[in-house]
């Protein structure tokens, strides 16, 4: 690991928060998309196209 000093936890303390907004926007996506395709499938259903 490299020596960071007197930074250390501010640095880590970066990447930890770098790294959960990340998370958070890969679960968001994943939550939209599914909410989204639920929406077309519904949608494509009551117009009778579905299958």
């Amino acid at each position: 690991m490299v020596d960071l000093g007197k930074y250390a936890g501010t640095v880590l303390g970066a990447y930890g928060v770098s790294i959960a907004l990340l998370l958070g926007l890969i679960g968001m996506s994943f939550r939209s998309s599914a909410r989204t395709r639920r929406q077309l499938e519904a949608q494509e259903k009551r117009m009778g196209r579905h299958g």
